[in-house]
């Protein structure tokens, strides 16, 4: 069964930016399966477009800004 948009539900989404990088935190149902938390990264290109990116590693500066955001989709789930 082909991924469906249409059955993915957000309940939570919210995004912090930084200088060329912006990390975004949601909270996702699927098919009404359980709520689950989900964390993506988007970097800027050289025409100030986002395009997405593996998140891997969060620098110190960047886990203190998305972890009260994360805290806060938890209480969502």
């Amino acid at each position: 069964m082909p991924y469906d948009q249409a059955l993915d539900v957000e309940t939570f989404k919210e995004t912090k930016e930084f200088e060329a990088t912006r990390i975004t935190v949601g909270v996702f149902s699927y098919n009404n399966g359980a709520n689950k938390l989900q964390l993506t990264r988007e970097n800027k290109d050289q025409n100030d477009q986002w395009r997405f990116a593996k998140l891997g590693r969060m620098s110190k500066s960047e886990a203190k800004e998305v972890l009260p955001v994360m805290m806060r989709a938890i209480e969502k789930m």
